[in-house]
């Protein structure tokens, strides 16, 4: 994700209880993620022991050398971890010299370019505020923010929200998911999905899910749920309610 190569966390020095660890790549160590594996399993009993109550929403190759990045969230808070590829250090925090005390600037992206001709719609079409959200259901997080999301529309007529669904590849019954209800372009379906009701058989090609998942590609969100307001700003994860609706409602 793009905001990771500007600036890579400082929440999850509030989560973290151990010490950061600087490590030299050792001689001959390729940087191929086909060579080296960490598994959602495995980070997660590393994650269990550093970071109590935390939970792995997501692993992949950081932008350093090496390394690892999991992506954690605890008690509402998101934040990632490193871990190098022999799995013997865990890094709190990697941020460029440039950045060190300085606040990192919200990610802005073109709103117009997001189109939402496969969005599943919360709130009436005609509102007057959008508010896009990237959602995945399997995504524990994404079942977190959709009540919200629902009150918020049931109170406010001026918000609606569009969602865009992003399965993520950890998810392994997600896309099948995703399938079915674009093909009825349902929100039922996907309160049934974040409910843990059984799912119909997808009664449509997956072309609508490849769609959605090549928009959120496009746009570096490789993480649910993800919210962009109509300025353009990015919300990775999700707030509670008051705090959801002050971020909304802050667009100038």
């Amino acid at each position: 994700m793009n905001a990771h190569k500007n600036i890579i966390v400082a929440l999850i020095l509030l989560l973290l209880p151990v010490s950061s660890f600087a490590f030299p790549i050792k001689a001959g160590e390729k940087d191929c993620i086909d060579c080296h594996k960490l598994k959602v399993k495995d980070a997660e009993k590393i994650i269990e022991k550093a970071v109590p109550g935390g939970k792995v929403v997501g692993v992949k190759a950081s932008p350093i050398k090496g390394v690892w990045q999991i992506d954690v969230e605890r008690e509402g808070q998101h934040g990632a971890v490193f871990l190098d590829f022999s799995k013997k250090y865990l890094i709190g925090q990697i941020v460029p010299v440039e950045a060190i005390g300085k606040q990192p600037p919200a990610r802005k992206v073109d709103f117009s370019k997001i189109s939402l001709a496969d969005a599943v719609i919360i709130g009436e079409p005609t509102a007057k505020k959008k508010v896009i959200v990237f959602t995945d259901p399997d995504c524990p997080f994404c079942r977190e923010l959709h009540p919200i999301m629902k009150q918020i529309a049931a109170k406010r007529k001026d918000i609606a929200f569009y969602l865009i669904l992003n399965p993520l590849p950890m998810h392994k019954e997600s896309y099948k998911k995703a399938q079915a209800i674009l093909c009825a372009k349902s929100l039922a379906l996907l309160d049934d999905a974040f409910g843990g009701k059984a799912m119909p058989e997808p009664a449509c090609s997956a072309e609508a899910v490849e769609r959605s998942k090549k928009l959120a590609d496009a746009f570096g969100f490789n993480s649910t749920p993800t919210l962009v307001r109509e300025d353009g700003t990015v919300l990775a994860g999700y707030l509670p309610e008051p705090k959801l609706l002050e971020w909304i409602d802050a667009k100038k």
